[in-house]
């Protein structure tokens, strides 16, 4: 039988591949923001210059991103309007995990809010990108550091099923252990939805405050982007259980790969699309912005739909909004739904998010393709998230999977892909 690790090692190229992805996620980061502030804004193109060490370094970007995560960990620990428990373990445990990131999200507006009626300059946040990003780039690498040394101590059932190779760089880079905790404190949880997303849209209304004191009021593709994602995370901490059943939190380790997401990449990439208005105005009529919302519309009605019908199937089969959905038995006991959302192609879920993700673009217009990394990037990711998928459905289910793939062919875009 084959190492744990192997299946992952190809899948991500191994050492190899996760060193490359050391240098490239974060060296990619710093290039979306130098290129999103200059004229030609070109992504393809090289940036406009190399910022020197003292443009990147500040000890006051460090201890204002360490004051952000310490509020978030502050709301963390707060009561819990619900605690959930999670999927099963290898020892037959259940984590327990508080469900209060939506709670976090209006006591940090509420926050955020009362220091801008003090006088707190969010509009000067903008110009500290870089050395934010920065910080949130060092705090990522010591964090995943501190997370591998842990590890090593851990017991074999707390080891996630990739993430135990031998090879340090690679095991480093996946995360080693699968739930690291201290006391009741979920690192990889509290990460995943907490510091980054709100951070995202936190970063997008100092942005649009910025863009206010230039121009006199925030454009309407400003508008339209900031309600857009604020939506989208405000979606994400509402249904805060749902990641519980999620592959980043039931099957990734928690290493570098997913701290330096949660805590940089989310924050200072999916911005973007504020970032390049901000130096790059796009003039947005209504009839266009009104098709853009229609688009977003569509996007999160469907993205909504289908994970929303999947929760509901997953926690009650019998709820009548899903008892009459058509199924296929496994060998597990699991029943898999071929029809209703899930009918129509294995991952409509995914669909969704890809049509948010261009409603997101599009008011940036045309002119230029940085704008549309997003749209890029995630479409690379949700294909390369959706591989993963198939084969971990295909070892778990069986001719059961080939059965659903036979009854429903299409995996993300219907009749195309």
């Amino acid at each position: 039988m084959a190492p744990q690790g192997s299946r992952a090692e190809l899948e991500f190229g191994g050492p190899l591949g996760a060193a490359a992805l050391l240098l490239l996620l974060p060296a990619t980061m710093f290039h979306l923001l130098l290129v999103a502030r200059s004229g030609p804004a070109r992504l393809l193109g090289p940036p406009p210059y190399l910022p020197e060490l003292e443009e990147l370094w500040s000890p006051w970007a460090l201890l204002l991103c360490l004051t952000w995560l310490g509020l978030q960990a502050a709301l963390y620990l707060l009561p819990a309007r619900k605690v959930a428990e999670g999927q099963e373990l290898k020892d037959k445990s259940r984590l327990r995990y508080p469900i209060n990131g939506f709670q976090a999200l209006v006591l940090t507006a509420l926050l955020v809010g009362l220091g801008v009626l003090a006088g707190l300059p969010l509009s000067a946040l903008p110009e500290m990108l870089l050395p934010l990003a920065f910080a949130a780039t060092l705090i990522a690498f010591i964090f995943s550091l501190l997370l591998y040394l842990k590890a090593l101590v851990a017991p074999a059932s707390a080891l996630a099923p990739g993430g135990n190779s031998g090879n340090p760089i690679y095991d480093f880079f996946l995360g080693r252990e699968l739930n690291p905790r201290i006391c009741s404190f979920d690192f990889k949880y509290f990460c995943e939805l907490r510091p980054g997303l709100i951070g995202w849209v936190l970063i997008n209304l100092a942005l649009l405050m910025q863009e206010a004191e230039l121009r006199g009021s925030p454009s309407l593709a400003m508008w339209l982007v900031n309600g857009f994602q604020l939506l989208y995370v405000g979606d994400a901490l509402w249904h805060e259980e749902a990641v519980l059943t999620t592959m980043d939190i039931i099957h990734d380790g928690f290493g570098f790969m997913l701290a330096f997401g949660d805590l940089a990449w989310v924050p200072f990439t999916y911005s973007l699309q504020a970032q390049f208005l901000l130096y790059h105005p796009e003039p947005l009529g209504l009839p266009l912005a009104s098709v853009i919302c229609l688009i977003n519309a569509v996007g999160y009605y469907i993205f909504r739909g289908a994970n929303s019908q999947k929760n509901t199937f997953r926690k009650n089969p019998s709820d009548p909004r899903v008892a009459d959905l058509e199924t296929i038995s496994t060998a597990t006991g699991r029943r898999l739904l071929v029809s209703g959302w899930w009918g129509m192609v294995r991952h409509p879920n995914y669909l969704g998010d890809l049509i948010m993700a261009l409603a997101w673009s599009l008011p940036c217009g045309v002119s230029h393709l940085l704008p549309y990394f997003y749209l890029l990037y995630f479409t690379a990711l949700l294909a390369h998230r959706e591989a993963r998928d198939e084969q971990q459905c295909l070892q778990k289910y069986g001719l059961a999977w080939h059965a659903y793939c036979r009854r429903v062919p299409y995996r993300i875009v219907p009749y195309i892909y």
